[in-house]
């Protein structure tokens, strides 16, 4: 370096040690207004697909925008390699939901695409005719039992954007042709914050609008009413998702079924009303074609944390998951990993239920596990993601890694008139817990 240029790279450094600090903290970068970072605008965002009726013959879909759009519509057809697809594609009007945001207002619309052919991928987009989205692909589910995969989530819940994104995004990556994604509750962690509610959308992005969704709502989905203790689903839950309404009366589409290609998987509503789902759960397994049966919930039946127990929920819902020999309660809450062998039960005999127990965490917030008998693999600060293969009579179940390492596995295997058989697959890792915390000096 010159002389004379070292010269006005000390003199520049001198400057920039005079600038008063009061000056310095003006020039400081500054977080970016959460109103203007998740204004909704024409343009179509926050495009989730979910099922309303049979994933083989329909599917639904729930995009944003700003308050001026007045004519929402959705563009479908069969997908094709030629892009002249576009001039044989049909046009819907889709159903608005004005919300009023603590960021402003913002219109919610849905689209229903029905009578379509099973086993078949097709193409949409959403927009008001002059505002749209991209093309985007789904495939509709087989009208009878074949292979498929999903992904099941237990709570993202904190620093969704950040921090979750990653074990999302890795999920997709392992799995990229499950068929929907399971997340059993908490996906955020302040119910009716739109900007927290931005950042799960900006997380599954293009994802979300490819992979169809299957949640059921956590705690962190209520919220308190003004003026009450009475606590109440967050305002965005149904505006943004489409999904059944069939579930008992004041329950709708936090409480309902769908039928996938031999599986039956049943939502239920842990956080309130627990005891008026006993009856049409009850239904729903009696009355179940499906060889296959996962019902999610976000209160664990039985609880992994450090001083956790949900035992009224384990009083009522329990024996009828037994009796009716559900294959995997998907469960979340507790911020740990756990997961269950085939002897936990209330009425564990010589017929086991053969029901499978797992708590999940994907989201980076973590508590203390308390080692129960009823686990058989267990994890601490940890991010887990599990994709899950069902396979004629054989269903696998493998719980991966933020970074996709295999973390634990097993089969279960159907044996007629009997339990299911469980055959482990978990690797021969240590198990990861939390290192303990060293005693005091002088104790």
């Amino acid at each position: 370096m010159s002389r004379r240029r070292m010269v006005l790279v000390l003199g520049l450094f001198a400057c920039l040690a005079a600038v008063p600090l009061f000056a310095q903290q003006v020039l400081a970068p500054r977080p970016y207004p959460e109103a203007d970072a998740h204004r909704p605008t024409p343009i179509p965002d926050r495009i989730v697909l979910s099922w309303i009726g049979d994933p083989a013959r329909s599917q639904a879909v729930t995009w944003r925008t700003s308050p001026s759009v007045t004519q929402p519509v959705a563009e479908f057809g069969l997908a094709d390699g030629d892009p002249n697809f576009r001039t044989k594609v049909s046009r819907i009007a889709a159903v608005t939901t004005p919300l009023a945001t603590d960021l402003g207002p913002a219109k919610y619309h849905t689209a229903r695409f029905e009578g379509l052919k099973p086993s078949t991928k097709y193409a949409y987009r959403v927009g008001d005719g002059a505002n749209w989205s991209e093309w985007i692909h789904f495939r509709t589910a087989s009208d009878r039992p074949e292979p498929f995969s999903f992904i099941y989530f237990g709570d993202a819940q904190n620093d969704v954007k950040s921090m979750w994104s990653r074990v999302l995004r890795d999920a997709y990556s392992e799995a990229p042709r499950a068929r929907f994604i399971i997340h059993a509750g908490d996906l955020i962690n302040r119910a009716n914050r739109d900007a927290e509610w931005g950042e799960w959308f900006y997380a599954g992005g293009w994802i979300n609008a490819m992979v169809p969704s299957v949640p059921t709502p956590g705690n962190h989905e209520y919220d308190r009413v003004a003026g009450s203790e009475r606590r109440a689903l967050s305002g965005h839950w149904r505006p943004q998702f489409a999904l059944p309404e069939h579930g008992p009366p004041g329950l709708e589409e936090t409480v309902y079924t769908l039928d996938y290609q031999g599986l039956r998987i049943i939502s239920l509503n842990s956080n309130e009303r627990q005891a008026d789902q006993v009856a049409w759960l009850e239904e729903k397994l009696r009355n179940n074609p499906c060889r296959w049966t996962v019902v999610t919930f976000h209160h664990p039946i039985y609880s992994s944390a450090k001083g956790r127990d949900n035992a009224e929920l384990r009083r009522i819902w329990n024996p009828v998951l037994e009796k009716y020999r559900v294959d995997l309660a998907l469960q979340g809450h507790d911020h740990t990993y756990a997961r269950s062998n085939l002897n936990t039960g209330m009425n564990v005999s010589e017929a086991q239920s053969g029901t499978v127990y797992v708590v999940s965490v994907s989201g980076p917030k973590m508590y203390n596990l308390e080692r129960e008998p009823w686990m058989q693999r267990v994890a601490e600060d940890l991010q887990l993601y599990q994709v899950i293969s069902v396979d004629g009579e054989r269903l696998r179940y493998e719980a991966r890694t933020a970074t996709g390492e295999l973390y634990d596995a097993f089969e279960l295997r159907k044996r007629r008139g009997r339990a299911n058989q469980l055959v482990e697959q978990a690797p021969r890792t240590p198990e990861h817990r939390r290192p303990p915390v060293p005693a005091a000096a002088g104790q």
